[in-house]
This record gives C-alpha cells, structure tokens and sequence, in this order.
C-alpha cells in the first residue's frame, strides 16, 4: 500500500528511528487497519471515535504499556496523514495513551550486590565465559545499553590512551570513556583466550560458533543476561538487556553522583559532556567496584 510505503519513508526521516522501531510501528499501524476492516472502514476514515474503540481493544489484549506504545504510533501515524495532506483533521492531540502508575512499573534496576553476585556467577574457564563476563562488567561499569556494548569494534580501544570510543545507535553520536585497568584487564584475557581468533568482523563481541559473526541484536545480550541471573540465583521482575544500565545508573547516584550530571552522562545529549565524561568519569566509575577475577 502506497500509505505504508511512504509512512515508512516518513520514519526514516525521523531521528532515532532504528530499523527494529520502524517495523514494530508498521506492525502496530498494520493492527489498526484490520480493526478498521472489521468496520468497513479504511485509514481515509479515520476519526477519533475509531481510534479509542481500537485502543479499548489493545488495552482488553495487551499489557498497559504495550498499549501506550500502540498509542504513540497512532499518533504519529495520524501526524504523518495530516502532514502529507492526506487528512484534513489533527487528530493526534486527541489521541490519549494509558497511563502506568509507578507502583506497577517494573523495577529496572537491580540492587547492587546482585550485580556483583551475577558477575561471580559467569565461569571464566570457558571462552564463551570469558566473553559474557567481559560484556557484563562493561555494561555494569560503564552503564552501557545493549546496541553500543556489541556495537564496540576493535579498533575502538586505545589501549595506549587507555580510552573506549562509544557510538549511540539511536543517534550516531560518539563519545569516549576511560578504560579503567580492571576492565582492561578482563577485555584483554577475553580477546587473547576467548575470542576465537579467525573472525569475518571486527566486533569486539563476537558469537561463539561458526561463523563466529558479530552479535547483532539486543536479544543476545538478554540471553547472556538472564542464563546467568539464573545461574547466581537472581529472581527480579525485569531482566531486560539494559537492567544493567538502569543498576549503574543507580550506583552512581548511591556514590554521590548528581542527578542532573548522571542524566546528561547516560543521556549523551550533547557531544560537549565527552568532555565532562572523561573529568568526573574515572573516579566515580571507581567507586562502582565490581569483581574482576584474578
């Protein structure tokens, strides 16, 4: 359909949009047709009333938050529409999202102790235990998210510096971290005795059978999470790939770390906090001890 077509042109254009959003948006849009079908209607029809009664329906089918992700794409359909002169009413602003009270938000951040029990759980006898500590500590240290941990090639460690140059999937933007010397050590036990050594990329983390290929989505990272939460005996409502992030993030504030400075940090809003990372970066990511073995 023509309309897809160009809604899908029109996302791309959109900063942020990463392939995987796109496609969930079409999915999300492609479920509003068919409810519109089973009224004999199509999207040049479009009006409020059909937009609640197909949001009543997602809400009686999915959880709430699934939900209001349905409803953001909505309303950025129904913007697309307007914008390209295909509908003559706004009808985005009307466009209402449930809300999810915080007490039934899930916990996204691990308590502390038990990202260090997770740590100690990954057998580092084995390469791929070699691989999935290193990961870990790196996203428990630096507070990474799982696009910019398997985005790391080799060529982004100085080792002579001693910095990580970081790229953010979502916006392209690149920013440098200090490599602390307990992370350095276990990146560099993982690329001597882990990483198989004939690889077709560059990748710093790298999958662990024929073709040894780059680990390319956020799904592989939560299975490397959750096979050893279970192994350390972690039970939490939400492992999902940044959990870790979300645990970092709450160390540092634990440390002494602002708010305000923590937001911009993970946030990586503006190229200009490279700078800020690297002056505050060291010492508090210090403080955030982890176990490192011997």
């Amino acid at each position: 359909m023509g309309v897809l077509r160009d809604y899908t042109a029109y996302l791309g254009q959109v900063r942020g949009n990463p392939e995987v959003t796109i496609r969930k948006k079409l999915d999300h849009v492609g479920k509003l047709f068919e409810h519109l079908r089973s009224s004999g209607k199509t999207w040049r029809h479009l009006s409020l009333p059909d937009i609640d009664a197909f949001l009543i329906v997602c809400a009686s089918h999915y959880a709430r938050s699934t939900t209001a992700d349905i409803a953001s794409t909505v309303r950025s359909f129904a913007r697309f529409l307007l914008a390209s002169g295909r509908i003559r009413a706004d009808l985005a602003d009307g466009v209402i999202s449930p809300v999810q009270p915080r007490s039934e938000r899930p916990q996204r951040a691990l308590p502390w102790e038990d990202v260090q029990r997770l740590l100690r759980a990954v057998d580092t006898s084995t390469a791929r235990g070699l691989r999935d500590h290193a990961l870990l500590l790196m996203m428990s240290t630096y507070g990474l998210g799982a696009g910019e941990v398997i985005g790391l090639q080799l060529q982004d460690i100085d080792w002579d510096a001693g910095t990580l140059q970081i790229s953010r999937p979502k916006t392209s933007a690149n920013f440098v971290l200090p490599l602390l010397p307990p992370v350095a050590k276990v990146l560099a036990r993982y690329l001597r005795h882990g990483r198989p050594p004939h690889t077709p990329t560059r990748h710093v983390f790298v999958q662990m059978k024929v073709p040894f290929g780059a680990l390319t989505a956020s799904s592989a990272v939560r299975h490397v999470l959750i096979k050893h939460a279970k192994i350390a005996g972690i039970q939490a409502p939400y492992l999902g790939s940044h959990v870790l992030r979300h645990s970092n993030a709450a160390r540092q504030l634990d440390v002494g770390t602002k708010a305000r400075v923590l937001s911009d940090l993970l946030g990586h809003r503006d190229p200009e906090s490279v700078s800020a990372y690297l002056r505050i970066a060291t010492q508090s990511l210090r403080d955030v001890s982890l176990p490192v073995p011997r």
